[in-house]
């Protein structure tokens, strides 16, 4: 047979072919006299061993691994590693899948895009607040920082928010606050109503959110954060944070 042929048959291409020669997984003939390669039967049997192995899921590297002689691994225990692995594939769609329905289920998806259903819910209860300019940059902050945060903080920023907005003023603060932070966006960083927004930013943030380790003004996208407001806002959000971290300590 020649190349095409051999191809053909075992339901390859015959670039396929070629590329597992160059990897050493497939044993090339020698050329005969007419230049021309000749493969045999046991050339379509190991390439059809190949073919099977590679659509079980089976790396190339894999795969060289069991057709070695001595120092290859059997081929029991790859396909056992393949199946744990396909497993943890499997788990980790149902979750996506479970993720997906929550959201879809919960209606209308936020401005903010696909966040945690819990987030979703939260930003459903607020809705009402996204005519302020800062309601709307808080909850891109908010969606960042969940993306961002380690599961095991990503829940406690998400309870603490559902706790924090649970009192029946909760609302009603977060709304003062907001209104108060819209108004400095064109004032000095000396305007005497940064200290009163700083104060009710304070009021409204759970101190669960802020880290175990403290926070000061270069902590994470702090910097960030605040180059994205105007000054007396920034200054507010900035002293919200220490006001924060000095009644917890």
């Amino acid at each position: 047979m020649r190349i095409g042929e051999l191809a053909a048959a075992v339901g390859v291409t015959t670039r396929t072919v070629r590329h597992y020669h160059h990897l050493g997984l497939l044993p090339e003939p020698e050329r005969r006299a007419n230049g021309y390669r000749r493969y045999t039967l046991r050339h379509a049997v190991a390439l059809a061993r190949i073919r099977r192995l590679t659509e079980l899921g089976l790396g190339l590297a894999e795969v060289r691994d069991v057709l070695a002689d001595d120092a290859g691994r059997d081929l029991a225990e790859v396909l056992q590693e393949l199946d744990t692995d396909l497993a943890r594939q499997e788990a980790a769609i149902r979750d996506r899948r479970a993720r997906l329905r929550a959201l879809l289920d919960a209606g209308e998806l936020p401005a903010e895009g696909p966040v945690s259903p819990e987030l979703a819910a939260l930003f459903a209860e607020t809705a009402h607040l996204s005519d302020s300019p800062m309601a709307v940059k808080d909850r891109e902050v908010l969606a960042l920082l969940e993306t961002s945060a380690a599961p095991e903080d990503r829940e406690r920023l998400v309870a603490a928010l559902q706790t924090a907005f649970a009192s029946p003023d909760a609302a009603a603060r977060a709304q003062e606050a907001y209104a108060l932070l819209d108004a400095l966006a064109d004032a000095d960083a000396a305007d005497p109503r940064v200290e009163e927004a700083a104060r009710a930013i304070a009021g409204c943030v759970p101190r669960e959110m802020l880290p175990e380790a403290g926070i000061d003004d270069d902590y994470g996208f702090l910097p960030a954060l605040y180059a994205d407001f105007a000054p007396a806002q920034a200054d507010a959000i900035r002293r919200a944070l220490r006001i924060l971290t000095e009644g917890r300590g």
